[in-house]
This record gives C-alpha cells, sequence and structure tokens, in this order.
C-alpha cells in the first residue's frame, strides 16, 4: 500500500466513486485514499469512459496524485 496516495478533497472522491457505480465500476473509497496504485487503476478506468463527467472528474483526480 502507498499511503496517502489521494490529496484531493474527499467530496470529489466521494462523487468519483458514484459515477464509477453508475458506470458500472464499483469502487472502494479507504482503497482510493490509501492505494496509489489502485487509485491509478481506477482513474484509468475512468478516463476510458464513456461518460463525459466521468472522464472529466477522473482527469482532474488523477492530476491530483502524487508521482
Amino acid at each position: 500500500m502507498n499511503a496517502t496516495a489521494c490529496p484531493a478533497d474527499l467530496l470529489e472522491w466521494v462523487d468519483f466513486k458514484w459515477l464509477m457505480a453508475a458506470a458500472g465500476h464499483p469502487v472502494h473509497l479507504e482503497r482510493l485514499q490509501a492505494d496509489r496504485d489502485y487509485a491509478r487503476h481506477c482513474l484509468q478506468l475512468g478516463i476510458a469512459s464513456n461518460c463525459a463527467t466521468l472522464r472529466e472528474r477522473a482527469r482532474r483526480l488523477l492530476a491530483t496524485l502524487p508521482a
């Protein structure tokens, strides 16, 4: 696990979680925040989505992840 993987605002991650669920990709919010590799994987799925809102949110969150 990579501690403190996601410094973005919690509300943005909650929105992302529900957008992903609506797209058929349930995600674990706590793991998104604690595991950088898991977060990157989920964000890449979001970027590949047909939903423009999900793509935009995933891109914005990906930009906040530490290198």
